[in-house]
């Protein structure tokens, strides 16, 4: 099996974060879309979204979508970073659809369309990149509460939400998009992911 990916972007991130807490290694193959190689026939036919990550397995059967690599290797070898109790997976799964949609999709819709990085192929509004911008930044205030009350995002235990959250984070900074405010609940929960080793 293989990886196709452009490492830094943010959902490849959370697939290797993840993979470096559960402690397997699987081989990668970069692919770069800044250049537009995802667009091309070969490459649509891995993934069907014609994004990265895919995982391509030995048998030539692929997934796409970061979340869905994360559950396969899980179920082949459960992590418990998607929990332990129903009340814990719920809460990991309520966790990390929060993040995703109130964090990660503004922020990738602000640097899209308030950079026009992929002008090329797709329509850039600017109104809509400031628009989505405001709604991250109204969701960290969320975030901060949330870890005030909990050692990590679904509670006492890290799991994928919490990689998710990092992959926000990361891509804020590396985008520009700096945090609006201090928000000492997340710096010190930043601190406390920083130190585990899969995040060295």
């Amino acid at each position: 099996m293989k990886i196709h990916q452009m490492a830094p972007t943010p959902n490849c991130l959370r697939v290797s974060l993840f993979l470096a807490e559960a402690g397997l290694e699987v081989p990668r193959q970069e692919v770069n879309i800044r250049e537009g190689e995802n667009l091309s026939p070969e490459f649509r036919r891995l993934s069907a979204n014609g994004l990265v990550p895919v995982l391509e397995l030995d048998d030539g059967t692929t997934l796409c979508e970061s979340l869905a690599i994360c559950r396969y290797f899980d179920a082949i070898g459960p992590t418990g970073l998607f929990g332990h109790t129903p009340l814990e997976q719920g809460l990991v799964e309520m966790w990390t659809r929060l993040v995703e949609h109130q964090g990660l999709i503004p922020a990738f819709q602000a640097f899209r369309n308030l950079t026009g990085v992929y002008a090329d192929r797709e329509t850039c509004v600017e109104a809509w990149g400031q628009e989505s911008k405001s709604r991250l930044y109204a969701f960290l205030p969320k975030l901060e509460s949330r870890l005030a009350q909990a050692t990590y995002l679904a509670g006492d235990r890290f799991s994928v939400a919490d990689i998710t959250a990092w992959t926000l984070l990361a891509f804020m900074a590396r985008a520009g998009f700096d945090l609006d405010q201090d928000y000492p609940n997340i710096a010190r929960w930043r601190a406390r992911v920083a130190s585990r080793p899969a995040f060295q």
